[in-house]
């Protein structure tokens, strides 16, 4: 027909420029992520234990018995009774609360369950239970005081810790009970083809702990508490029951530990896990268990041990004095800490953005397109000719 014009492929423009139509699908502006190096985005999801491989690298070299087998054992052994506060702490730092008293507590279930057996001639097996059962009686009363009276997590154990200090030490005057029944030394120093029993059974126990808190309700639980306590009572999860059993799991690890601790300095003592507090709770922290809960694992508080007790490790290898332990100790937790806020401050942070380029999104609004008449006059589509 004559005057029809042939209407040419029109090019979409926007203020931000012409966009391509061949990105092709799964290629949009909307999709694409800032990508970061290699090397950056192993370090950020994997920083603690590259300062754990890092740091056991620099021993290699610093300390030929390092890599041995026997001081591997040895230092795995060291993580066994560390290990079982930690994996306590970590339920309670999830929720959000902290738990200073877990020191005196293991002590106090030292010097309790040494009195049962050797002062009231009480089979071994029952006073190992009440070691188990003062670690549960102090943390529900931890719980009772932060869930009930209200009072803070840290003022709470501090009174716990004062006051289960001083019962320890009135009840045995000062000194330490004795004989220790061959069934709590023979736990501890088991050993089979030259590993320590105590080794395996505390990566059991781990292993526990961390299913109870992914596969669970009540880990799942933890979690949300942790996370937003006024949006875990809109869900309806009872945080005051989740609090309360978080801490009786620590107080239980802590009653554990000082079994262990009893087995391991073959007496009832008041002295137990003395000043142990804030070496569980950097072990904890160091291995990405926020102080402000909700975030955290099993698998980082294990690496945060064992980081720990490297450090105890290196200063035993290179004859630093003891004085320097402290020290020492300081500058390596420092160094993992900051390596683990440049993980979640900045790379995750990184790696879930998106990066929004090209026009910004169609309106509503369509497009006039030109029709042409067979006079060659143009006229808006929808207008009267």
């Amino acid at each position: 027909m004559t005057g029809e014009t042939t209407m040419q492929p029109q090019t979409a423009t926007g203020s931000a420029g012409t966009v391509n139509s061949k990105a092709g699908p799964g290629k949009s502006g909307d999709e694409t992520r800032p990508k970061l190096s290699g090397v950056g985005s192993f370090i950020g999801a994997q920083g603690l234990l590259v300062v754990v491989l890092l740091f056991g690298v620099l021993l290699t070299f610093l300390s030929p018995v390092f890599l041995t087998p026997v001081n591997l054992v040895n230092l795995l052994y060291q993580c066994t009774i560390l290990g079982v506060f930690a994996i306590g702490m970590t339920f309670v730092i999830l929720t959000g609360g902290i738990d200073v008293s877990v020191g005196s507590t293991a002590a106090l279930a030292s010097v309790l369950s040494m009195g049962v057996i050797v002062k009231m001639n009480m089979p071994a097996e029952v006073g190992l239970l009440t070691g188990l059962v003062v670690g549960g009686v102090v943390g529900a009363l931890n719980g009772l005081m932060v869930t009930k009276l209200g009072i803070s997590p840290l003022i709470a154990t501090l009174a716990t810790l004062s006051a289960g200090s001083g019962i320890a030490f009135a009840y045995t005057d000062g000194g330490n009970i004795t004989p220790v029944p061959k069934l709590l030394t023979n736990m501890v120093s088991a050993k089979i083809a030259g590993i320590p029993l105590l080794i395996p059974a505390v990566l059991l126990l781990a292993y526990l702990a961390h299913l109870a808190l992914t596969r669970t309700t009540y880990g799942r639980s933890i979690y949300a508490v942790g996370g937003n306590k006024e949006a875990a009572l809109l869900a309806g999860i009872r945080v005051d029951r989740v609090t309360m059993n978080a801490y009786v799991i620590a107080g239980l690890s802590a009653g554990m530990a000082g079994l262990l601790l009893t087995g391991r300095l073959a007496s009832g003592s008041p002295r137990a896990g003395d000043g142990i507090e804030l070496t569980i709770i950097a072990a904890v922290v160091i291995g990405g268990t926020s102080l402000f809960g909700g975030q955290g694992n099993i698998k980082g508080t294990l690496l945060g041990v064992l980081l720990i007790a490297m450090v105890s490790n290196a200063v035993n290898l290179l004859g630093i004095p003891s004085s320097y332990d402290k020290i020492v100790q300081g500058v390596v937790i420092f160094a993992a800490a900051a390596l683990d806020v440049y993980r979640y401050k900045y790379v995750k942070r990184n790696l879930s953005r998106k990066r929004k380029i090209g026009p910004p999104p169609a309106t509503d609004q369509k497009p006039v397109s030109p029709t042409v008449t067979e006079s060659g006059q143009d006229q808006t589509a929808g207008t009267p000719a």
